[in-house]
């Protein structure tokens, strides 16, 4: 059976553009995606950052679906302690309503922000200790359960919309165990306790009756072209941009060259910002697929979520593509 593969796209505002071009950007990646055999795109929930566009994943993914036929959309992932349980079973319930067998919800409790956003959202930090009890009420929610206060999630309730645990650490690995649910791991971006966290979670499951076998997710930045040498170097454009972004954080005025991020990447504090993006597969598309199915291997993963980082929205589309023909087709892929 072929590998699954899923995509995240980050919605990328690339500089000099608008996130009405980025959320266009997004419908023919999805598109793209579609025709190349994925399974699904996930959108993530990020607040406060001028470079991303998903910080309404659920908006995104009903425009998405409405310009998309077959490929499933998930969140990847709602912040839950951004919200309530109610409104989110509302939300994913009226997509599954409007687009039936196609809507995932992957929760996460990561605050999404700083401790300015959570005020600006009227949360606090604190939210995040009721993770657990939120997502099972949640699940409650779009199952139909009778609640002892009356309430009902209107879309939502008996939608059975699919629950996802995305982590980067062991909590949510055990939390997913217990809980019976598929995990999703960041290791795109955090990928130190990846195989910690995948034996913690296969270790401890709890069988449930929509998932009777454990289901692991990892993330992986992908770079596809039919000449490895320009791969390779859009990877290279791509993590410089991600260091440049972290290290000019709040400082807009600053702006640092190519030598000087390359410079900073050999000092101990870039080397671990550069570590964020260790886990690749990049290359032509027979090296993307063998870099694949050796990540899933190491991951002991059912799906791969392919983050596809370059800096352009062609190459990006084009990265997709490759990868997933190559996958699906191995012999053409040489």
């Amino acid at each position: 059976m072929p590998l699954a593969l899923s995509v995240l796209d980050l919605a990328f505002i690339r500089p000099g553009g608008s996130a009405a071009e980025s959320l266009a950007h997004s419908v023919e990646l999805a598109r793209a995606a579609e025709r190349s055999g994925y399974g699904r795109v996930w959108y993530a929930e990020h607040h406060g950052m001028a470079t991303i566009a998903s910080s309404a994943p659920a908006v995104v993914i009903a425009h998405v679906a409405a310009h998309t036929s077959t490929i499933r959309l998930g969140a990847g992932g709602v912040m839950l302690p951004h919200h309530s349980p109610l409104v989110v079973a509302e939300q994913f319930g009226t997509l599954a309503e409007l687009h039936p067998g196609r809507i995932d919800l992957g929760l996460g409790r990561a605050p999404g922000g700083d401790r300015a956003v959570f005020a600006a959202l009227r949360r606090t930090p604190e939210a995040s200790d009721r993770f657990p009890q939120d997502v099972v009420e949640l699940q409650g929610l779009l199952a139909g359960e009778a609640r002892a206060d009356g309430v009902v999630a209107t879309p939502g309730a008996g939608t059975h919309v699919p629950l996802y645990v995305l982590g980067s650490s062991l909590f949510g690995a055990q939390l997913a165990a217990q809980l019976g649910l598929p995990y999703a791991f960041a290791s795109h971006f955090a990928p130190q306790a990846l195989e910690e966290a995948v034996a913690l979670y296969r270790g401890t499951y709890r069988p449930s009756a929509a998932h009777p076998e454990p289901y692991v997710i990892a993330g992986v930045n992908v770079v596809a072209a039919e000449d490895g040498d320009d791969a390779r170097a859009q990877f290279t454009d791509a993590r410089r941009q991600r260091v440049r972004a972290m290290i000019s954080r709040g400082a807009a005025s600053v702006s640092y060259s190519d030598e000087e991020i390359d410079a900073f990447l050999t000092t101990p504090q870039g080397a671990g910002i550069a570590a964020m993006m260790s886990k690749v597969a990049v290359g032509t598309p027979g090296e993307v697929r063998a870099g694949l199915e050796a990540f899933a291997a190491e991951a002991r993963a059912d799906e791969l979520i392919t983050v596809h980082p370059s800096l352009d929205p062609e190459a990006r589309i084009r990265s997709v593509e490759l990868a997933g023909a190559a996958l699906r087709h191995p012999g053409d892929s040489q």
